[in-house]
């Protein structure tokens, strides 16, 4: 049974920087790929980055540049570092679990229906 818990949400003004974590158990990460995802109150879900098991990513457009994903093997850990960031990267921060293998596509890794295992959530709130 895969079980995914996300760590590291907080508090911060703009132009601050917040390291997500998330920490998977149950999961053969080596063959497919994870991902992070945000959800702002009346908003839609959305892809923010991916990481595939070769250490490919890919990211939205919205935190390209200020976003990095990365994953420890070891620990069996996913990390998303937030740099620059801004009141509307408010949101709830979940990691996500993809069931797949990577076929190439940034559009279909940053969607929510290429995962099928999902952390809690985690709160980040950016003031002005």
């Amino acid at each position: 049974q895969v079980q995914l818990a996300e760590s590291g949400g907080g508090s911060v003004q703009a132009g601050g920087s917040l390291r997500l974590s998330c920490a998977a158990s149950g999961y053969t990460y080596t063959r497919h790929y994870m991902g992070w995802f945000r959800q702002a109150p009346g908003k839609e879900r959305e892809g923010v980055a991916f990481i595939v098991s070769d250490g490919s990513t890919g990211y939205a457009d919205s935190v390209k540049g200020r976003f990095t994903i990365s994953k420890d093997n070891a620990k069996n850990s996913l990390y998303l570092q937030m740099n620059s960031l801004k009141p509307e990267d408010t949101a709830i921060y979940y990691c996500a679990a993809a069931s797949g293998t990577f076929v190439g596509s940034v559009r279909t890794a940053l969607s929510t229906s290429a995962y099928t295992n999902w952390g809690q959530g985690t709160q980040v709130t950016v003031s002005s």
